[in-house]
């Protein structure tokens, strides 16, 4: 990641930073993260214009919609609605994210989503899904 992100000189900081862990939120709080995590990566995958690159996500893409779907139906619409309040941590990171897409260039976001793919399929959804495994 360091590497990509030292190419495009207009990269700021890391989007996805490492010591970031869904661990360290509250079980409620977790699926709020992914759902804003997922939502950018798709938003930044759909706007990819390679032809050959876009064959390639195209059913990635599907399974993210689906999971992205699935979580919407588990959270609060925006997250100042919730009945509880979002911990700084939590409140820090979603505005990260928010803000992202005017702050980073398009080569920037994609090399931060596309390198946090994999953490998000491996880790950040089976915390979600399962949190005694979790813990």
């Amino acid at each position: 990641e360091e590497q990509l992100l030292l190419k495009d000189s207009e990269c700021r900081a890391r989007l996805f930073p490492r010591p970031w862990d869904l661990r360290q939120l509250q079980v409620w709080e977790r699926p709020v993260a992914l759902q804003a995590e997922l939502a950018l990566t798709l938003k930044v995958l759909d706007t990819v214009t390679d032809p050959a690159l876009g064959a390639v996500l195209e059913q990635p893409l599907r399974t993210l919609w689906h999971f992205h779907s699935q979580l919407r139906a588990c959270v609060p619409a925006p997250p100042t609605a919730t009945p509880r309040p979002l911990s700084h941590r939590l409140s820090h990171w979603l505005q990260r994210l928010h803000q992202a897409p005017k702050k980073e260039s398009p080569g920037c976001l994609q090399a931060s989503v596309v390198l946090n793919l994999f953490r998000l399929l491996t880790r950040d959804l089976r915390c979600v899904a399962r949190p005694d495994l979790c813990a």
